[in-house]
């Protein structure tokens, strides 16, 4: 009897968050090592059809870095990063484009239907919704040449609205074309944070294999569990953040300054981390808003 109690007593405390966001797109970032474990890719779509057969909107927008480095590998192709972006060529982007499209939006698509929620892959192959400009990077003045590089200039938000009133979950791979049809390989917290800007989505969250922004990076005791945008600006400022949290932060304040109104870093390997971030009154990460 008291474990059915918890139960009700869970129920009802998810109840209002429920009623708050029914109808609300929340834009929800995949990437890290949570997308190399079915189980824990399971659990996480899960919580995906969860949202969206209780009435949200989720939108994935999703990375891959890992495995299109093993593909690479295999493929006698060297990986090569400028500044921390993977330098592409054309025979990097047919690598890129085959992982990102055919092998891991096409599976989370899948697994969402296969969940009972229907699902549609958007990305170079299919309908692409993402648009931008070659992406160069500066050294002391100098123009770096990434290749077949991109940012984010424009998003089909009307496509992925259209979407979600049909109930069906956006999948999104940050993959881009620029004026002349051309492809373009995009960072994918980059593209995230363009998608929750273009949506006005109302919330963003960020699913990693991150506890969230850490005071201390080697204590996982010291996760900061809410903080400004202000806060945020100070700890890139003093080094606090830096690495592979600076994109995640970055797009978090991308969509922050577009009007979202609270954007989340979570870790995706704890069970239904994303439910219990969203719908309940404790949290399992780092909140950031204005």
């Amino acid at each position: 009897m008291d474990q059915a109690i918890s139960k009700a007593q869970t129920l009802i405390e998810a109840l209002g968050y429920i009623q708050r966001f029914a109808g609300k797109i929340v834009v929800i970032k995949l990437g890290g090592s949570v997308m190399e474990s079915e189980e824990t890719l399971t659990h996480i779509m899960t919580d995906v059809v969860f949202m969206n057969t209780v009435g949200m909107r989720p939108v994935i927008v999703h990375g891959g870095g890992k495995a299109i480095s093993q593909a690479m590998t295999e493929s006698g192709l060297e990986v090569q990063f400028v500044q921390g972006r993977r330098y592409t060529d054309q025979r990097t982007l047919t690598v890129v484009e085959h992982v990102l499209c055919n092998t891991i939006n096409n599976h989370l698509s899948e697994v969402i239907e296969q969940l009972g929620s229907k699902a549609m892959s958007l990305h170079t192959l299919s309908s692409c919704v993402l648009f931008g400009r070659k992406l160069f990077l500066d050294d002391d003045g100098k123009k770096v040449d990434l290749g077949a590089v991109g940012e984010i200039t424009n998003v089909n938000s009307k496509l992925v609205e259209l979407l979600c009133e049909a109930d069906t979950v956006p999948v999104i791979a940050p993959l881009a074309r620029d004026n002349t049809g051309a492809k373009l390989n995009c960072n994918a917290d980059t593209a995230a944070g363009e998608v929750a800007a273009a949506l006005k989505a109302n919330k963003f969250v960020v699913v990693s294999d991150t506890h969230g922004i850490r005071k201390d990076v080697d204590d996982p005791d010291s996760v900061i569990t809410s903080a400004s945008e202000t806060d945020i600006r100070a700890m890139i400022d003093d080094g606090t953040i830096s690495t592979g949290m600076l994109p995640k932060v970055a797009a978090c304040l991308r969509a922050l300054d577009a009007g979202v109104p609270r954007a989340h870093i979570i870790d995706g390997r704890f069970s239904h981390s994303l439910l219990l971030e969203i719908f309940s009154d404790r949290g399992v990460g780092t909140l950031i808003q204005k």
